[in-house]
């Protein structure tokens, strides 16, 4: 009997993954713009942070929808606003974080994890939207440097890690739009061993001579390249561009 149920809740999940990402996949036509939510979450319980939050309005965001738009004008989308950005009720629960030494079975259970944990936690917003962002707020104070972000593209959901300070505000839309375009399917294009960018893909102006130092950062290379082996962050959407690869991997160009 309980061998049964347990095929049947298997059956159950390996539907509604497959169903998932086949929707997840005929979204990427672009034949209308992506709804995200986006849910301030205080992770660190401190005070500080939770004034900051206290702060945040749609405007705070505006700036990603506005990037999106003038990112995607070459390649001739056809949308005056491929994203919409709406700001949802601040979420007191903590995501679950990633596994650290990973195993295809450990992934497997954090994802399962995860979307029902955004499932438990995505308070109503105006529209319904496609993807949802938790952003983790941390005191800079106390967290010099913060862990790698996360993203699933089967369920658009992502565990976005930033800093809880007005002064970070910019960089922090820089994180943001990375791991949003993660949830669109875009992958790193950073040496994962010394979070160099990789040449031709990682690079604004692959093209440029001299190659270094290179004046912008494509977004999912994540640094600017000053020299083969120093690269530095940018400082907001202002300094990067989606390359090539990047809008094809999104759905862009064909």
């Amino acid at each position: 009997m309980w061998k049964k149920i347990r095929i049947a809740i298997l059956l159950f999940i390996l539907t509604t993954v497959a169903q998932q990402a086949w929707l997840d996949q005929g979204d990427l036509t672009w034949k209308d713009n992506f709804y995200i939510a986006v849910y301030p979450i205080n992770a660190d319980g401190y005070e500080k942070v939770s004034a900051y939050l206290k702060t945040l309005t749609r405007n705070d965001f505006e700036p990603v929808a506005e990037y999106f738009a003038q990112a995607a004008k070459p390649y001739h989308l056809g949308l005056r606003r491929p994203v919409e950005i709406q700001l949802g009720s601040q979420v007191n629960a903590v995501p679950p974080a990633p596994p650290v030494n990973t195993t295809m079975l450990e992934n497997m259970i954090w994802s399962l994890r995860f979307r029902f944990y955004a499932w438990r936690h995505s308070p109503k917003v105006k529209v319904n939207s496609a993807i949802r962002l938790y952003l983790l707020y941390y005191d800079p104070k106390t967290h010099v440097v913060l862990k790698h972000s996360t993203a699933l593209n089967k369920g658009r959901i992502a565990r976005v890690n930033l800093f809880g300070d007005r002064a970070h505000a910019n960089q922090n839309l820089v994180v943001l739009a990375h791991e949003l375009l993660h949830t669109l399917n875009a992958t790193d294009k950073y040496d994962l061993a010394n979070g160099q960018p990789i040449y031709p893909d990682g690079f604004a102006e692959p093209s440029s001579t001299p190659r270094y130092p290179q004046k912008l950062a494509e977004l999912m290379g994540g640094y600017v390249p000053i020299s083969e082996m120093k690269s530095i962050t940018p400082t907001s959407l202002d300094e990067t561009v989606i390359g090539e690869k990047t809008a094809r991997e999104i759905g862009w160009l064909k």
